[in-house]
């Protein structure tokens, strides 16, 4: 399986509208401009309802602009068939949610294997590399448990290493933290830290907490649809 490769990520003039022309229109996203560079940790701050999730969507292939264009390396994502966005998306994106979305009929290991599955790796090469993962995210020798067997926070570590299984460049966290406590929320920041330095990947993470946002390097905040602020670490 090939190495990773982290994207430059560039938003251009992207709008994204739902149910447009009706009484109900939600305009999610209005002329969103932003470009993110390789290896970047990136927090998306906002409302709810201020377009967050949409922008994560859009960048990881999960649904396309209303108008505007999102780019990896230059080339645009508009117009691809839904099979070569589903091979992108596969091999270049792993994504992190706050509820887990672990299935509940398999194992760790099983719920690991899923994405190398989907690219058809043999199966003697993705049991290993899931075995590896999940000792990598401290959970060796818990291969076989299913997630009701999990504490929440080993159920976000099977999640995290689900992610990595494909070697992706670009890593999508939707408020991966919102569902646990201070202790596993912490273990869940320094791993994510540690997985973006170690693989030079990209990490885009929305969340409400200022304390979670405060471990990115880039600060991007969201109101009504545009980005109103985009701070740099020193």
């Amino acid at each position: 399986m090939k190495e990773p490769h982290a994207p430059t990520l560039e938003l251009l003039g992207v709008t994204r509208t739902f149910d447009p022309g009706e009484a109900d229109e939600v305009r999610a996203l209005r002329g969103v401009d932003l470009t993110v560079a390789p290896g970047e940790f990136a927090s998306l701050e906002g409302p709810s309802g201020c377009g967050k999730t949409t922008l994560l969507n859009l960048v990881g292939l999960l649904d396309a602009p209303t108008s505007g264009e999102v780019r990896w390396d230059g080339r645009s994502l508009g117009g691809r068939k839904d099979r070569e966005r589903a091979r992108l998306r596969l091999e270049g994106v792993g994504f992190i949610f706050q509820r887990f979305y672990l299935l509940p009929a398999l194992t760790a290991r099983e719920n690991v294997e899923l994405p190398m599955r989907a690219l058809g790796v043999p199966r003697g090469d993705r049991q290993a590399r899931a075995s590896d993962l999940l000792s990598e995210v401290g959970l060796s020798g818990r291969e076989r448990a299913f997630p009701h067997q999990l504490s929440g926070g080993e159920e976000q570590r099977v999640a995290v290493a689900r992610a990595l299984a494909n070697r992706p460049g670009l890593l999508l966290a939707d408020e991966p933290t919102g569902e646990l406590d201070r202790v596993n929320t912490e273990g869940i920041l320094t791993l994510l830290e540690k997985v973006r330095a170690d693989r030079g990947a990209t990490l885009l993470l929305v969340t409400h907490n200022p304390s979670v946002a405060r471990r990115a390097h880039r600060h991007l905040t969201l109101e009504d649809g545009r980005v109103t602020a985009d701070v740099r670490e020193a």
